[in-house]
């Protein structure tokens, strides 16, 4: 008889999600924001998501035998209650609940908990209920579900957890070895953090466009080193300036910050207007370039002997969604191999807590070589999408969907490309994308303002066939999920203008027949025909939106977007003219 071990995540109070093992396998994984469509789902538990996946796997509730969660209760007699109430005096309520009710979040949790394996008929006498460290969720999905023969260092680097926000460990024979971790407030996520709430953006979305534009702007400019200090392995940061909790936080318009009055001080007021002025655009830059340094340092003092003997780093959490970093990394003469999980999120924690509750039993995983996990649609479910649809898109029935999205993407189209399963993680790998040909100058700017809506101009990411990958990453580590940097040289960048940034560098997914075999058949054909291997691939969402899901979700963000094109399976949908009425 199948085991199976349900794994949830979302108890930070973002990203819930599930994940869903039969005995070592991987078998269905969702987040619970793509059936919600409510971005990070917010203090939301994974109902839906549990749902679908035991849809997908074709089980009943009660045959689950196993759940495991990515978070834990900390002991009093533990250093990072303790910690935390010493970074923390100045605000004594903190301190105080610290030490004497330091597991309040993991007691609210567990009752939530239970309420929703109620409504979803699982008798927690059938199923038993795993705590996991969130740290060592994340630990595990980076280390577990591709298990190495040799040693592997590992670096999990995230905003928070119960207490700990970065965890350095040893993965050697299935078992996961601490060696170092840093408690709150001391985080280089939360240095990040609080720099992108100072220059006007959201924390968990804000990250990324920081990243983004740091290329543009001159790190040297200016002196961020105020924020923290990194000797010898040990790292703290000021919370006299970022990291702040209650009176210490600045506010405004009634909204407290992740920073204090003092920041403001040094740096200036808070980013109101453009992002690529002085000294904004520099700030972001000047950060980068700090975090990418400190973590650097870190690394080497608590992995190098590690990454001395065999070369292997493992890496997850909040932080490992930055590809600048990974890039650094991947490319360090000390790093053979870089294993960035694709979920690395705390959506990703609900894989590698279970991971972690069926190897800790003694089982073996099955080699995880997908992300594509979710539910797929028939064409039936799309053509009833478009018919119940307000807008009555109109859409005809393929014989060959590739060869339609190849003609439209060789004429310099933008098309919606939806077919599969779809995606778990922050990438869109080809089920769930926005795509468009790379040799067309304007195709980038004409995604950021008909489907993102985005104020400057920002280079996208591409899918190349793996057949012709070796020219354009020249010796640089392959990646299928997106999620590691790569420089491209100039040649490439005057061809493909739209895929790379000021400095050279982009993300590249290498697309091979075994994994993406249906992507993979597109990016052939649009070879042939044009002579390029690869495409402009862009996630099929709208800015504040969750990656499409269903087949109405696609048909909603079509006709609120500037696409005029979206195979959506073996359908062309495109828009009704309009002086047609209904």
């Amino acid at each position: 008889m199948a085991d199976y071990t349900l794994g949830l995540a979302g108890a930070i109070g973002h990203d819930p999600a599930a994940a869903l093992f039969c005995g070592g396998e991987l078998v269905a994984a969702v987040e619970e924001e793509r059936l919600t469509r409510r971005r990070h789902a917010r203090n939301e538990m994974p109902y839906h998501a549990v749902r679908q996946c035991l849809q997908i796997a074709g089980i009943r509730a009660s045959e689950i035998d196993r759940i495991a969660i990515s978070y834990s209760p900390i002991s009093i007699f533990s250093p990072a209650r303790w910690h935390y109430a010493r970074r923390h005096w100045y605000a004594p309520d903190r301190s105080l609940d610290s030490l004497f009710n330091g597991n309040r979040r993991y007691r609210r949790y567990l009752r939530n908990l239970r309420q929703m394996l109620e409504q979803l008929h699982i008798s927690p006498k059938q199923a038993r209920i795993v705590p996991v460290e969130h740290q060592i969720a994340h630990a595990a999905s980076a280390y577990l579900l591709n298990e190495p023969e040799r040693k592997t260092a590992i670096f999990c680097n995230d905003v928070k957890g119960e207490y700990s926000n970065m965890l350095f460990a040893v993965g050697e024979g299935g078992r996961i070895v601490k060696r170092k971790e840093f408690h709150n407030p001391d985080s280089l996520c939360g240095m990040y953090a609080a720099l992108t709430d100072y220059l006007g953006f959201e924390i968990l979305d804000g990250e990324l466009k920081v990243m983004g534009i740091a290329p543009l702007g001159d790190a040297e400019k200016y002196d961020l080193s105020p924020l923290a200090t990194c000797r010898n392995g040990k790292f703290r940061v000021n919370n006299k300036m970022i990291g702040t909790v209650g009176l210490r936080r600045y506010k405004a318009k009634s909204q407290g910050h992740y920073f204090s009055q003092k920041l403001v001080d040094m740096l200036g007021p808070r980013r109101v207007g453009n992002l690529v002025d002085d000294p904004y655009l520099h700030y972001a830059a000047a950060i980068q370039k700090l975090y990418e340094d400190m973590a650097m340092q870190l690394i080497d003092h608590y992995l190098g002997d590690v990454l001395a003997e065999t070369g292997i780093l493992a890496v997850a959490g909040t932080g490992s969604m930055n590809i600048r970093l990974n890039q650094r990394l991947a490319a360090w003469d000390k790093v053979e191999r870089l294993n960035v999980h694709p979920a690395c999120s705390d959506s990703g924690t609900a894989i590698g807590a279970a991971a972690f509750a069926i190897r800790q039993s003694g089982a073996r995983l099955l080699p995880v070589e997908s992300m594509l996990l979710g539910p797929d649609f028939s064409s039936r479910q799309c053509i009833d999408a478009c018919r119940n649809h307000r807008d009555k898109p109109i859409w005809e029935e393929l014989e060959d969907p590739y060869g339609k999205a190849v003609e439209l993407l060789a004429a310099g189209e933008l098309v919606g490309w939806f077919r599969g399963r779809l995606e778990f993680g922050q990438r869109a790998l080809g089920n769930r994308s926005v795509l468009a040909n790379p040799q067309q100058v304007n195709n980038a700017d004409l995604i950021n303002q008909q489907v993102k809506f985005r104020e400057i101009r920002r280079p996208f990411a591409c899918s190349i066939l793996a057949e012709a990958s070796d020219e354009i990453l020249s010796g640089q580590q392959a990646d299928r999920y997106r999620c590691i940097g790569v420089r491209i040289d100039e040649a490439w960048r005057s061809r493909y203008p739209g895929i790379a940034y000021a400095d050279g560098s982009t993300r590249v997914q290498v697309v091979d027949a075994e994994h993406y075999p249906d992507f993979h058949r597109l990016l052939t054909m649009f070879r042939e025909k044009t002579g390029n291997p690869l495409l402009i691939n862009s996630s099929m969402s709208r800015p504040g939106e969750a990656l499409v899901c269903s087949p109405e979700h696609a048909v909603e963000m079509f006709v609120n977007s500037g696409l005029k094109y979206l195979i959506l399976e073996n359908l062309l949908v495109t828009r009704r003219p309009e002086e047609d009425s209904w």
